[in-house]
């Protein structure tokens, strides 16, 4: 800084002033400061800022496998928003959903200087397991934990009504359904809003196959779907759908002629699928966004609602992967 200042021709405290951001220089001299910063390479040491200003201004992030796509689209939103707010991001994942691995992460995360936390999917982990302290700032999307802490996630009931609603109301007599993983919240999520939509519509409740969220569990899934009487499926995201898709190809049947597939989540390659592919719209990237909105006004506020819950709208997606059954 005493180069810097040096170099500018000013005191180190107006260096100070111009790395903080304050409003308290000159323009002129704001432009000597900043091009005498970038002449040495100066970079303002932000651990010494936070220990004046007594705020890091940093939040960490837990993710179970920021891998799939919904949690790598989430974590996007979370890193754009906070850059904007000016946050220091520092993620953590966790490679499978026991509860103790996630307290372990969690307890890692919290033990740095951190304001707050996003937490995008906690596996089985549940309150009590995570044991947060109670001034640390918390969002999550991930439905377990809705009710405890502010939370922001898609309205996955809605999006999976829509989607059975629309194969029942083309004629089709059921829905088949490739379920996501049994550790995934937002697959347990989908697949009770499945069934449930079904009885609400007193319609057979087939046996679901249980699956995963990429394209080898659709097409492992084509084995038991490709029989006569399967004529609706709706799979756990795009990615199953696109392998399931395939299976059924490969087995003679001709989607949708013969059996119509839905999926989820709205992956931009869906829409140049062969055939497209109906699906339900998630703005996963608002999620993550949201949750840091919600996150930078405790910190601000000092305060928060635990029953607070932002709701994103999701959106029924229709092409040419749906049609009526060939009988109707």
């Amino acid at each position: 800084m005493n180069d810097v200042a040096r170099l500018a021709g000013v005191s180190p405290q107006t260096v100070s002033r111009v790395s903080r951001g304050s409003d308290k220089v000159r323009p002129t001299t704001r432009s000597k400061v900043e091009a005498a910063m970038r002449q040495l390479g100066y970079v303002p040491n932000r651990a010494a800022r936070a220990l004046r200003s007594g705020s890091y201004h940093t939040i960490g992030v837990l993710t179970q496998q920021v891998e799939r796509t919904g949690e790598a689209r989430t974590l996007a939103g979370v890193l754009t928003t906070a850059r904007a707010r000016g946050f220091t991001v520092t993620v953590t994942q966790v490679a499978h959903p026991e509860a103790e691995e996630v307290h372990t992460a969690v307890a890692d995360l919290v033990r740095q200087p951190i304001e707050g936390l996003v937490i995008v999917q906690s596996g089985r982990a549940t309150v009590e397991h995570l044991a947060l302290p109670p001034s640390l700032a918390i969002a999550s999307s991930d439905s377990a934990l809705v009710g405890y802490y502010p939370s922001a996630s898609a309205d996955q009931v809605h999006g999976v009504y829509a989607a059975v609603d629309h194969l029942l109301d083309l004629g089709h007599r059921t829905v088949h359904h490739v379920t996501g993983p049994s550790d995934s919240q937002s697959a347990l999520l989908r697949r009770s809003s499945w069934r449930s939509r079904l009885e609400q519509r007193n319609r057979p409740v087939p046996e679901p196959v249980i699956g995963g969220w990429e394209a080898r569990d659709g097409y492992r899934a084509g084995l038991e779907l490709s029989r006569p009487d399967v004529t609706a499926v709706l799979c756990a995201n795009d990615e199953v759908a696109t392998g399931l898709i395939r299976r059924l190809h490969e087995q003679g049947r001709v989607v949708p002629r013969d059996v119509s597939v839905i999926g989820i989540d709205d992956l931009a390659v869906s829409a140049f699928l062969t055939p497209p592919l109906t699906t339900v719209r998630i703005d996963f990237h608002r999620a993550g966004a949201t949750m840091v909105d919600l996150v930078a006004e405790q910190i601000e506020s000092g305060t928060a609602d635990g029953s607070r819950r932002i709701m994103i709208p999701t959106e029924l997606i229709v092409r040419a992967s749906t049609a009526p059954p060939k009988s109707h």
